[in-house]
């Protein structure tokens, strides 16, 4: 198989593997599916790109989740200067089958965890919903491993006082 063709294999093989799992660490940065669809695409692409560069093949996951974490703060980044300039619009009903998946005790926990400043959120979502250690979010994050730790013990404390203000 030609160097191209391992690449692309790779990475497709990749991309079967690790979409879902980076597309719901989008949405849940993000708070939207069809940005958090470009997010997970562009670091992707981004990947194919920069693969000749990586120094440890196994490193991409990691190369990917940091993308796309960067990427979601970009977003972020750009919606709020968007809002300094234009009024804010208000998102559309949610449709039905969206709402039969998120029931509303899923919606508290959504919002409130939406509610968290940026890192922890980061921290959270990495560690309890893609079930990463807190040396793996660290590298992810570009954060020391007791920061990692510090932040996710007091993100959980913050959540929990989160829940019960939104009930």
């Amino acid at each position: 198989m030609s160097g191209e063709a391992s690449v692309d294999a790779a990475i497709a093989r990749m991309y079967a593997e690790h979409w879902i799992s980076l597309l719901r660490l989008a949405v849940l940065l993000v708070d939207d599916r069809q940005s958090a669809e470009d997010v997970v695409q562009e670091a992707f692409a981004q990947l194919y790109r920069r693969w000749d560069r990586l120094d440890d093949r196994g490193s991409a996951l990691a190369y990917l989740r940091s993308t796309v974490l960067n990427r979601s703060r970009s977003v972020l980044r750009r919606r709020r200067v968007a809002r300094g300039y234009i009024p804010p619009v208000m998102p559309p009903d949610a449709s039905a089958e969206h709402a039969a998946v998120m029931r509303e005790d899923r919606q508290e926990v959504h919002r409130a965890v939406s509610a968290l400043p940026t890192r922890v959120r980061e921290v959270l979502v990495l560690r309890y919903y893609l079930d990463l250690p807190h040396s793996e979010i660290a590298r992810t994050l570009g954060i020391s491993e007791s920061t990692a730790r510090s932040t996710a013990s007091r993100g959980i404390a913050l959540l929990g006082q989160k829940l019960k203000d939104l009930r």
